[in-house]
């Protein structure tokens, strides 16, 4: 990747199209976002597969950022992200999830990659 200076921020070509970051909301998306985005979005999908291969697919997964605590006297540095997944599957056992989030986070490469730095809290529920 190869990210060029605007007049607002950076942008990079990505095969998806052209991705605009800035520390502004009105030109792109911010830094943290991307990494609260990568985080959950890696987390899903690891735990999309985890279920698949356990003969529980979901039907649907939503994920809900419901917290990020950031430090303004560090750098405003991301210490806390609360996800909290919305799983839609009739096949998935109650009983079976705290593993299964232990796996997905044991398995998704951006939890790994910040897991002594940033708090990563998991919770659930069913949306059936």
């Amino acid at each position: 990747m190869k990210f060029e200076m605007t007049e607002n921020g950076f942008e990079t070509e990505t095969s998806f199209g052209t991705l605009q970051i800035s520390a502004n909301d009105e030109f792109g998306f911010r830094p943290y976002q991307l990494l609260v985005s990568s985080i959950a979005v890696c987390s899903g999908g690891v735990m999309r597969k985890i279920l698949e291969r356990k003969r529980m697919p979901a039907d649907h997964i939503a994920i809900e950022v419901k917290e990020v605590v950031r430090n303004e006297e560090i750098a405003n540095r991301v210490e806390k992200i609360h996800l909290h997944f919305i799983i839609d599957g009739k096949m998935i056992e109650d009983e079976k999830m705290a593993k299964i989030i232990e796996v997905t986070e044991k398995n998704c490469s951006m939890f790994q990659s910040v897991k002594d730095s940033i708090q990563v809290v998991s919770t659930y529920e069913f949306s059936q």
